[in-house]
């Protein structure tokens, strides 16, 4: 379900996974694309992780519905 929630939220901004991947970089997290691709795709990731890729796309709140 959190995965999915970031996932919408990266369509909702326009972000893809390789510009997620320079964002995470701008804010000091080290990734790889094939990396977040596989997160997203288990759906297995820290929360701190998911304040990260949002902090990195701009998100300053989150759409649960």
């Amino acid at each position: 379900m959190t995965a999915n929630l970031l996932k919408a939220e990266l369509k909702r901004k326009g972000v893809t996974y390789a510009q997620l991947v320079d964002r995470l970089a701008a804010i000091g997290v080290d990734e790889k694309e094939v990396n977040v691709r596989n997160k997203l795709s288990r759906g297995k990731f820290t929360a701190a992780y998911l304040l990260q890729c949002l902090d990195a796309i701009g998100s300053t709140s989150l759409r649960l519905d």
